[in-house]
């Protein structure tokens, strides 16, 4: 867990996403990165100088085996309170919209709904449990598929909803993630999305790793471009 809280606090430091008297969000899908934030916050939560509330808030996207009961023994075992919303997102995105591309639309959906749930709660802050890697597979879709030097950023404030969007595990990369749950033998809600391992974002995630044959330092290298670029937040730290 020191590893991966050396990570959360410089991100969090570094963009000041905390400060006292927040109320976070986390938003949690049962996954390696939302369980693995959700436990680090609750470790930052003894010793940070600033102190802030936690609530985990889950938006059941109505998949198979997608296990709810999982989710709030994992929430009883940390003492987070936690808040599950169920959502037709399934239903819509494969049943009556059938997409051929569906990720952006069910995270759209669902981000949506996380947002009325936490502003409800009385959050002023969701934290979004993306690591590196999302950081830079996010860059290289946005640069093919969509011709733009883009990726999301660290922090975003949200007009609409009067929330701030933070996204504390963006410097840990996931082979650290994957690393610290099995070697503490932390059970992860098994995947149960269909698109599981047959997305654009597989995709590039495998490209990025071919490339790291020939070129060792792409994943600085691109880390670098990001930050020296200064897109979406992003800015390069001395």
């Amino acid at each position: 867990m020191q590893k991966i809280l050396s990570y959360m606090r410089k991100a969090i430091d570094d963009y000041n996403m905390i400060e006292d008297g927040d109320k976070i969000a986390v938003a949690l899908s049962g996954g390696k990165d939302s369980i693995t934030m959700l436990m680090g916050f609750k470790n930052l939560q003894r010793f940070y100088p600033k102190k802030f509330d936690l609530i985990a808030i889950t938006v059941n996207p109505g998949f198979a085996n997608f296990d709810i009961d999982f989710l709030q023994k994992l929430c009883d075992s940390l003492d987070v309170p936690f808040v599950v919303e169920n959502s037709h997102a399934q239903e819509i995105v494969f049943d009556i919209r059938n997409e051929k591309n569906p990720c952006s639309l069910c995270a759209n959906l669902r981000r949506g709904i996380l947002n009325s749930i936490a502003k409800h709660e009385g959050c002023n802050k969701i934290a979004i449990g993306h690591n590196e890697d999302d950081v830079l597979e996010t860059f290289i879709m946005n640069l093919f598929y969509a011709g733009n030097m883009s990726t999301f950023a660290p922090m975003s404030y949200m007009d609409r909803s009067d929330m701030t969007l933070i996204r504390p595990l963006i410097y840990a990369p996931e082979k650290y993630i994957r690393n610290f749950v099995k070697r503490n033998n932390i059970e992860v809600m098994p995947k149960a999305c269909p698109m599981d391992g047959f997305s654009k974002r597989e995709d590039i995630k495998n490209l990025i790793k071919e490339l790291q044959i020939d070129i060792p330092h792409i994943r600085a290298n691109l880390y670098g471009a990001i930050k020296r670029s200064g897109i979406n937040g992003w800015k390069e730290f001395k």
